[in-house]
């Protein structure tokens, strides 16, 4: 208890006297008034020492003036009015720069026209001095067929000219002779025969041949051919052709040609029941590729149609037909009738060289197939344009199936692999193989290449 006791007087404070109370008052009023004097103080040092503020230089310039109202009416009337003549200046000088774009438009429209009459006056001119050179000793047949026509409605905006040129081939003009030879025929008659003659005119460059006012030889006794299926894998009777300008004058002498020693193009093509019956059917994962294996690479439905270069009797065209895919075969008449035999088959050809610019419209073909024809025969700049070409006409995913390009191993890495390069196709199937047949000397190889147009 004691205990207890004595720490709670501890804790709590004892109780002040009045005496004590008294003095405690008197120190907090002498400690109020020792800061009012010292704030009083520090007031007047403020405004009387160098801090001093002299703000009479600010409130001089407030002292109030009596607004008008009349001149703040006169001033708006004023402003409006110079706004009224601005309108006026702004409409004005846009009346003058519409006359300005209408001159303007008048200007380039006249020098347009005068730059097309430029152009095609020079066109004549080149034209008439190509013309004049060839003018010596051909007929008026060859000048009508190459010379240029003046239009029936007069000026044409689309073609900017008020004439139309047929189109010849550069190489024409480099063989006057030859042309004059293959223009001279009886207008209305019978053509001459000359299918070897106006080949050997193609392959020098003068293609396209001109238009020819004649009609070509019938063959004689000739038969309707039968409806497709049935004609694709029968070969034609011999009366469905002329045969005047091959060496063979039957279709068993050119499947009998396989036999025989010698080189002929595409030698084994007419035997439709030999090696032809079995193309593009295996896939052996090498050089040869299986057309159902390639159609796999792409959504089925997707391959519609196509063209194959340098197709010989048209085998591949009539394996995609077989699976609803159109294929249109370019081929030459090299010592056989390629084009007729296609057609017979109930295909498309098409009489064209390798030379010449694919005949489609860009982005547009499925698919392009070419075997043998394009290999290390052709320069390289040329092969190059024709790899650019074929890439033109791929529509973006299209399919470019490169079948057994032949070259020496030294071509193969520094040649035509950086020219594919440089072109841009994706790679889906690469293959090369040595060619044994003559020698492993010669170091001659074939590469089969599956390439894709980028979608992008």
């Amino acid at each position: 208890m004691a205990s207890g006791g004595h720490d709670q007087i501890q804790d709590y404070p004892r109780k002040q006297t009045p005496q004590q109370q008294i003095t405690h008052n008197q120190k907090c009023k002498l400690k109020l008034l020792v800061i009012v004097i010292l704030t009083n103080l520090l007031t007047i040092y403020l405004l009387t020492g160098p801090f001093n503020l002299n703000l009479s230089g600010y409130t001089n310039h407030l002292s109030p003036s009596p607004w008008d109202s009349n001149s703040l009416l006169h001033e708006l009337n004023s402003t409006t009015s110079q706004l009224a003549a601005s309108h006026s200046i702004i409409a004005e000088l846009h009346q003058k720069l519409n006359s300005t774009n209408l001159l303007v438009q008048a200007l380039l429209i006249d020098l347009t026209s005068l730059q097309d009459k430029q152009f095609t006056n020079q066109n004549h001119k080149f034209l008439k001095l190509a013309i004049d050179d060839l003018s010596n000793g051909i007929s008026n047949e060859l000048m009508l067929a190459i010379g240029p026509h003046k239009l029936p409605l007069g000026y044409s905006p689309r073609m900017r000219s008020d004439e139309v040129q047929p189109p010849v081939g550069a190489g024409c003009l480099r063989f006057q002779k030859e042309l004059a030879q293959y223009m001279t025929y009886d207008i209305g008659g019978e053509c001459p025969v000359d299918d070897v003659f106006s080949q050997m005119l193609m392959l020098k460059g003068c293609e396209p041949l001109p238009r020819r006012r004649c009609h070509p030889k019938s063959p004689t006794n000739y038969v309707e051919p039968k409806p497709v299926p049935d004609s694709i894998w029968e070969t034609p009777p011999d009366t469905s052709i002329i045969w005047d300008p091959y060496s063979c004058k039957s279709y068993q002498c050119l499947i009998e040609r396989r036999k025989k020693p010698g080189y002929y193009d595409c030698k084994d093509c007419f035997h439709l029941q030999g090696r032809e019956k079995n193309r593009w059917l295996f896939d052996n994962g090498g050089l040869d590729f299986g057309i159902d294996q390639i159609l796999e690479t792409k959504p089925h439905g997707t391959i519609r149609i196509g063209l194959d270069i340098g197709g010989g009797t048209g085998t591949f065209a009539a394996r995609m037909r077989e699976r609803n895919i159109t294929i249109i075969t370019s081929t030459m008449n090299l010592d056989g009738p390629f084009n007729s035999f296609i057609a017979w088959r109930g295909l498309i050809p098409m009489h064209l060289s390798i030379s010449q610019r694919l005949p489609f419209f860009e982005n547009t073909l499925d698919i392009v197939h070419s075997m043998h024809v394009l290999s290390n025969w052709i320069p390289d700049v040329m092969l190059e344009f024709t790899l650019y070409d074929i890439y033109r006409v791929l529509r973006p995913g299209g399919l470019f199936w490169l079948d057994r390009f032949f070259c020496l191993g030294q071509q193969l890495n520094q040649t035509y692999v950086p020219m594919l390069n440089r072109i841009g196709f994706n790679k889906l199937r690469w293959n090369a193989a040595m060619k044994l047949d003559r020698g492993i000397q010669r170091n001659e190889w074939y590469f089969s290449a599956l390439l894709e147009k980028p979608m992008t």
